[in-house]
């Protein structure tokens, strides 16, 4: 099994529950529709990864998003996630009415940062930030999202147990794009105007 870090302990999450378009501006920079209902998507154990890499045949594109860890059904701690996917197969796909978890659930498609407990009053004072090369990238909050995590939770909760250490990202706000191989990534969690994540990445 594939672990994280958990205020500096490891941890094995069973699964990675994703959020598909959760901020406006995100879907119409990739031009879909606003969806009717909550899009969720899953990653196995096995996408989890502490490491960066990239496409070996066509580019992959970043997700930067707020992550959290799940304790006995509820939010217990954040960290930053990459959710990485191949652009181009997952179009492909989408365009044939096929699934797609050939462009979002390979090997190391879920790249997180170690996990920092965080009390239930905090969920809604969390943003992001995401910087490529020294670059802001991407930028985003919990007031931008359609769904609030705790919506979300109880979501994923009425059709999928939610399990302790399992991981639920909750969605990209605009700005991805593709990335090579020696590009520095950023990822900051902030909770108000205190950060309390900042991981580095290069990629492979």
């Amino acid at each position: 099994m594939k672990t994280i870090i958990l205020d500096g302990l490891r941890a094995a999450p069973s699964k990675v529950v994703c959020v598909g378009r959760n901020y406006v501006a995100h879907i119409k920079e990739l031009n879909n529709e606003v969806p009717t209902s909550m899009v969720l998507f899953m990653k196995p154990n096995a996408a989890l990864s502490s490491e960066l890499i990239t496409g070996k045949q066509t580019p992959l594109h970043y997700e930067g998003e707020i992550s959290f860890l799940i304790k006995k059904g509820a939010i217990a701690a954040v960290g930053f996630g990459l959710d990485l996917t191949n652009r181009e197969l997952q179009s492909e796909l989408k365009g044939k009415g096929l699934p797609w978890e050939r462009a979002k659930a390979f090997d190391g498609a879920a790249v997180m940062s170690p996990f920092v407990s965080i009390d239930a009053l905090d969920v809604n004072l969390l943003s992001m930030q995401l910087w490529i090369n020294d670059v802001l990238v991407q930028e985003g909050n919990i007031d931008l999202m359609i769904y609030k995590p705790l919506t979300v939770i109880e979501e994923i909760n009425s059709f999928s147990t939610l399990i302790d250490n399992d991981i639920v990202m909750s969605g990209t706000p605009k700005g991805v794009g593709s990335y090579v191989k020696g590009d520095k990534f950023v990822g900051k969690i902030f909770i108000a105007d205190r950060e309390i994540i900042s991981q580095e990445w290069i990629a492979k």
